[in-house]
């Protein structure tokens, strides 16, 4: 995840540099067309008025709206990249705003999983501590199997217990 975040950044930073370069460059495109035709302007129109008399106003008009259409071309291009970053931009944002949706998901899942399994294993805790209880008890008293049935060292001066007085308390291991 921290591999996918740290990549998506170097993408983002990456994005605004070529934007950033994109935008410079468009805006010299721009404006070295506009001064170069501005200089070849200011450099034909002296000498253009000699020369109109001589029938070249018709070539100079048409170079005039040529060089304009590029221009405008060149503007509406520069409008359009301009938009396509935008757009970029946008998806980049929605990108990141998954990613997070997606990292907090998983996070609160990872969490409610660890709840789920720590309150399984605190029940099963909770039942394995009588047993563990008894075994105790068992490893502390007296007691081993005889023909295959458990015998015990009962101490007879012991208090009774059960309803008959039945059980006496198992003598403790040496």
């Amino acid at each position: 995840m921290e591999q996918f975040e740290r990549r998506c950044e170097e993408i983002e930073a990456h994005q605004r540099t070529l934007c950033e370069q994109l935008q410079q460059l468009s805006q010299r495109a721009v404006w070295a067309v506009c001064q170069a035709a501005d200089e070849s302007l200011r450099d034909l129109s002296g000498a253009v008025t000699g020369k109109v008399e001589d029938g070249l106003s018709q070539p100079v008009a048409a170079y005039e709206h040529r060089l304009r259409k590029a221009g405008t071309l060149l503007r509406e291009g520069s409008q359009g990249l301009a938009a396509q970053i935008a757009r970029l931009q946008w998806l980049h944002r929605q990108l990141v705003w998954k990613v997070v949706a997606v990292a907090f998901g998983s996070l609160l899942l990872l969490l409610a999983g660890g709840g789920w399994l720590s309150s399984r294993y605190r029940a099963d805790i909770e039942r394995q501590r009588v047993g563990a209880d008894l075994l105790r008890a068992y490893n502390r008293a007296d007691v081993s199997l005889c023909d295959g049935r458990l015998c015990a060292n009962v101490d007879l001066k012991g208090r009774a217990y059960g309803e008959d007085k039945q059980y006496r308390p198992v003598r403790p291991r040496r």
